[in-house]
């Protein structure tokens, strides 16, 4: 048995997990001297790049003093907390990293609870001890102090601390003295982690992850819980519901620096792949034919926000993307829900509409962004809170919120979120600035960020988790402002623009083509309204008394994905195709609309 430990890293967003893994990648030496991986070696997908954020977790092996380390990344937001949920199955302990100025935050604790509830051992790693006005003693503190609260044992209680900067490179047990590597950290996982037990008995493997080869298909991922699994051997494939195939591995695979290596035979307490398994979903068990004993499949919390998928049925349909269907657009979500377990699709009343239910309006709107990607159009509607009844009451979610921002603006802050009825429950000075919570219905985090953003001049700094479901909170205000839609579908210009400048702000750039019904920009004051901007100057040759004035315009305001599906009422979608985001109303023409509101 080859000297082993499996870890999952774990932390709040931004805290610095990937950039860890990179350091110890790089310590490891698994790339040649003239290889240059760049940052951020694991996030290696565009959209994972271009956000700075981790949404899959990945696997990655590395060698040190002879003892193989299996590292999983995990996601830091708790919109992707079904990915951290499923693969700490597969780890015995954690490194917990905790920011040395920020301190322990709301994913922190959602992701701890997870790892103590598992009986994982924790190493803590303050890390960013090069920030000015940083606390590493009181942040090492407030982890203890989470710990007791979260009810750790004494043995998880009593964990070991690293300090030091994934950036710069080094890691020490003392922060005041820095080192020139990252080997304190690597130390504390083999002398704190334990080694995985071996388990002897019949074969016992439960899938946490799939991967996908275009060569072979899709891959099962996971780690041995009991016995041996060897290459070519027969085995039971059961479903949660008590279901069993017969199947055969044709290939085993265990995970190497960051590819995989073939091997005839994989013991306990080892992370594998196999090639050859078919059908098989994330929580699945692979078993002996002999005495098939399934393990335990993975329990994920329930999904808090719904939106409405459908068809793009605008008049531009067709014309950027290559699947257009319904039954492409059913077909994708299905197979998204192979591998994304916090996700659940339900069929409507009409063929063409599908409703998608997510952990939150990031969650679905990375995969709605990946499927425009791909070539895909659909229209959204607007995200809803899924209301439970509980002991023959309303219930609706509600969220811890945590706001960072200058105590000048604090004020101005506060009233927003009282405003959507957030209850506040601290508010803490940390160094220059204000560090508030509060309770918030899910439904007022829908659209909170850039209204925070705009009143605070872009310095709060927020992050939220689901905590329970309370009795319903009544009417919370949404939009005052109506929509500028579009009278008639043409190329937009500037001379009409610049006439209705006065009107509200606009959505659109001169010369874009448009269609009628489309929401182009925010109305000044509330309600819709209808305007043309279709009009072009009458060219005659009759002199006009004023000369003509150089046409002065605002730029127009483009919204990103999340921004645009925040920014819609109920009775608007946003249309999503591979090269624009467009709003619009459900029922483009007028006439239609007036009838509805009667």
């Amino acid at each position: 048995m080859r000297k082993l430990r499996n870890i999952a890293i774990i932390a709040h967003v931004d805290h610095g997990k990937t950039t860890l893994v990179d350091k110890m990648i790089m310590h490891s030496n698994i790339f040649r001297k003239n290889e240059n991986p760049g940052d951020l070696i694991l996030d290696n997908n565009d959209l994972e790049r271009e956000r700075g954020i981790t949404i899959l977790s990945k696997n990655v092996s590395l060698e040190y003093n002879g003892v193989k380390i299996n590292i999983i990344d995990t996601p830091g937001h708790s919109d992707f907390g079904g990915e951290v949920e499923r693969v700490l199955n597969m780890a015995d302990g954690v490194l917990l990293l905790v920011d040395a100025f920020e301190g322990t935050m709301p994913q922190t604790r959602f992701v701890l609870q997870k790892a103590l509830a598992l009986g994982l051992k924790p190493v803590v790693v303050v890390n960013k001890v090069d920030k000015p006005n940083c606390r590493p003693e009181e942040v090492q503190e407030q982890v203890f102090e989470l710990m007791f609260n979260l009810e750790a044992t004494e043995e998880q209680l009593d964990f070991p601390t690293i300090y030091g900067s994934a950036k710069q490179g080094w890691m020490s047990k003392d922060w005041q003295k820095p080192t020139t590597d990252i080997t304190a950290i690597l130390d504390a996982v083999i002398e704190f982690i334990p080694e995985p037990k071996t388990i002897n008995g019949t074969p016992q493997m439960l899938i946490t992850s799939l991967d996908y080869s275009a060569y072979v298909g899709r891959i099962a991922v996971g780690r041995v819980h009991r016995g041996e699994i060897r290459e070519g051997m027969d085995v039971c494939l059961v479903k949660p519901d008590g279901s069993i195939k017969k199947q055969r591995i044709k290939e085993l695979h265990i995970f190497t620096g960051l590819g995989k290596e073939r091997v005839q035979s994989v013991a306990s307490g080892e992370i594998c792949a196999l090639v050859g398994i078919e059908g098989f979903d994330i929580g699945d068990s692979i078993c002996s034919v002999e005495n098939p004993e399934p393990l335990k499949p993975i329990a994920i919390d329930e999904p808090t926000m719904s939106m409405l998928f459908t068809i793009n049925n605008s008049p531009f349909y067709g014309k950027d993307g290559k699947f257009v269907t319904s039954r492409h657009l059913i077909d994708r979500l299905n197979k998204e829900l192979e591998k994304n377990l916090a996700l659940r699709v339900e069929k409507t009343d009409s063929a063409d509409s599908y409703i998608v239910f997510g952990r939150g309006v990031l969650h679905l709107s990375v995969l709605i962004e990946t499927m425009r990607r791909e070539g895909y159009e659909i229209q959204v509607g607007q995200p809803q809170v899924i209301i439970k009844e509980i002991g023959g009451e309303k219930c609706e979610p509600v969220e811890f919120l945590f706001i960072d921002l200058p105590e000048d603006v604090s004020g101005k802050a506060i009233e927003i979120v009282t405003q959507r009825k957030g209850e506040m429950l601290t508010m803490e000075r940390k160094a220059d600035r204000i560090h508030l919570e509060f309770h918030i219905p899910s439904r007022g985090i829908i659209g909170l960020r850039n209204q925070m953003l705009t009143a605070t001049a872009g310095e709060a700094v927020i992050s939220h988790r689901f905590l329970e479901y309370q009795p319903h909170k009544g009417p919370i205000p949404g939009r005052v402002n109506g929509s500028l839609i579009a009278m008639e579908t043409g190329l937009t210009f500037a001379y009409a623009l610049n006439k209705l400048q006065d009107r509200g702000t606009f959505f659109v750039a001169p010369t874009v083509e448009i269609y009628e019904g489309q929401v182009i920009g925010e109305n000044n004051r509330a309600g819709d309204l209808v305007i043309n901007v279709t009009k072009t100057k009458k060219l005659t040759n009759m002199r006009t008394s004023g000369t003509d004035d150089k046409v002065r315009l605002s730029p127009p305001i483009t919204h990103s994905l999340e921004e645009a599906l925040e920014y819609i009422q109920g009775d608007e979608y946003v249309e999503v195709t591979p090269n624009s985001i467009r709003l619009r109303k459900i029922l483009l023409k007028e006439t239609d609309r007036k009838r509805s509101g009667k």
